[in-house]
């Protein structure tokens, strides 16, 4: 297997800090916790998705396209990241987004958008073309952008189509990239991981440290936090993209066992706030000034907390947590948030 193969263009510099947690291990009672700061990407506010956009507008330069088109919510971190690497690149942009739910859960009328911020904001600030989709299923948002491709294409542009989280096996390679470097860092500074934990959506990224850390550190267990499918619906998700680059890579068998995602920390639905996210952002931001955001990181770290309290990790465990980044999300939830903290120290008073 060789990476290098692939076009690849710089947008980062690498690799990105593996920090030890001591304030927040023992405030959870063990295990010994570290974080991948993934969300210090060093492009556009930073965010995992800068690793798979490297590949993915890699291979957009090698094949000569001027235009980027791809999908996502209003407050995408995916969105937000291609926009400034497009940009960095040259590159035009146009986004393809659905309009979500609104505060109470309902969805959202595409007419009667919420004012600019957060990541939509950064989109506009990028100059990216924004088209908002009334259906928001992943099928829809697909056709949506294919139709803007033969639209552009008419128009003499050389488009090319980024699907949903930049998940698909170019995408993927980002976080086999990854597991090398997480590999590397783990050895150089004499720690062995016992478990990796991330936030799983789309599943691009659960997929890329599977796979790479089955290749790189074998033993280790990685555990997704499911932030939108039901559990076992990404699961299976992430085994199908797990098999498609291994064989992408070229490798002779795939070397990594059925995926584990983790249900029950959703909530009532995908970029919906939770109370044990909130928790979690708190928790993080409190003892390690850490930033987390509610859509992903925090639900992915109250997967943590829960897998820790109901003893499923130990507390002489060794665990790295994966920081996706998103705070512009978080920005977003103002309101929301300053509402959990006023809750949260009235019942402390």
């Amino acid at each position: 297997m060789n990476l290098a193969r692939h076009p690849r263009v710089p947008l980062s510099p690498w690799p990105t800090p593996l920090e030890e947690c001591p304030r927040l291990s023992a405030a959870l009672g063990g295990p010994h916790l570290w974080v991948k700061r993934d969300d210090l990407t060093g492009l556009g506010l930073g965010g995992n998705k800068v690793r798979k956009l490297e590949y993915l507008l890699g291979e957009a330069v090698r094949k000569g396209c001027d235009t980027v088109i791809t999908t996502g919510s209003l407050q995408s971190n995916h969105a937000r990241l291609t926009a400034a690497a497009c940009r960095r690149l040259g590159l035009e942009v146009t986004l393809v987004l659905e309009p979500g739910v609104d505060p109470s859960g309902r969805p959202r009328d595409p007419r009667d958008l919420p004012p600019l911020q957060g990541n939509i904001l950064l989109d506009r600030l990028f100059g990216a073309e924004v088209v908002i989709s009334e259906d928001d299923s992943e099928e829809a948002l697909t056709e949506k952008m294919d139709e803007v491709a033969s639209s552009l294409a008419a128009r003499g542009r050389r488009p090319y189509v980024i699907p949903l989280g930049g998940t698909n096996p170019v995408g993927v390679l980002g976080y086999v990239q990854a597991a090398l470097e997480i590999a590397w860092q783990a050895s150089s500074n004499g720690i062995v991981f016992d478990h990796v934990l991330v936030a799983t959506g789309s599943g691009g990224t659960q997929a890329g440290l599977h796979l790479g850390l089955a290749l790189f550190m074998p033993g280790v267990t990685v555990h997704g936090v499911t932030v939108s499918r039901e559990a076992e619906a990404s699961a299976r998700r992430v085994d199908g993209l797990v098999a498609d680059t291994a064989d992408f890579l070229g490798l002779s068998s795939n070397p990594a066992p059925p995926a584990v995602v983790h249900g029950g920390y959703v909530g009532e639905g995908y970029g919906i706030p939770t109370e044990a996210g909130w928790e979690a952002i708190v928790l993080a931001a409190r003892t390690e000034g850490l930033v987390l955001d509610p859509v992903y990181t925090g639900k992915a770290l109250s997967g943590l907390v829960g897998l820790i309290r109901t003893g499923r990790l130990g507390p002489s465990e060794r665990v790295l947590f994966v920081h996706t980044g998103g705070a512009p999300g978080l920005m977003a939830q103002a309101e929301a948030l300053e509402g959990y903290l006023s809750q949260r120290e009235g019942r402390e008073e």
